[in-house]
């Protein structure tokens, strides 16, 4: 009996701590322009200073079935915290870009920047800069980068 209870005692506080780092990383969702919508994510059991971050596109759909199509998707490593993922056109095309924004874990916080291109149904890396300022502006970066892959 002890026993037993010992096994419920150990999974429910092993279910706790995951359930408690699930929440600490960063996922978001976010609606295109086109209809699609792009869901960013830290990679699940990793540390949150460093590892990968996902980036998924999804049909457009409405709510509640707007991640239910999946259509493409794209791994990159990361060096600290996806801190933000905005939207903004980088490579002059008049269309905007997904960004994501990771912020370093040690001294100096800097910043990396990523950014994917929709082409219909399929996302593309498009470039990345690492190891920015702080305070930096990582768009500009992007932009004053040229490395723009088309």
């Amino acid at each position: 009996m002890a026993k037993r209870v010992l096994v419920i005692a150990t999974v429910l506080i092993l279910m706790t701590t995951v359930h408690a780092t699930a929440q600490n990383r960063f996922v978001s969702k976010h609606p295109l322009p086109t209809g699609q919508t792009v869901v960013v994510a830290e990679g699940d059991y990793e540390a949150r200073s460093i590892g990968s971050f996902s980036v998924r596109l999804y049909e457009a759909a409405a709510i509640p079935n707007d991640t239910t199509f999946f259509t493409s998707g794209i791994i990159r490593p990361r060096d600290g915290v996806v801190e933000k993922v905005i939207l903004a056109d980088v490579d002059g095309d008049r269309q905007q870009e997904i960004i994501v924004i990771v912020r370093s874990a040690g001294t100096g916080s800097y910043l990396s920047a990523h950014a994917f291109a929709v082409a219909k149904s399929k996302l593309i890396f498009r470039v990345a800069v690492e190891d920015l300022a702080a305070d930096a502006d990582p768009v500009a970066a992007l932009k004053g980068s040229g490395q723009v892959q088309q």
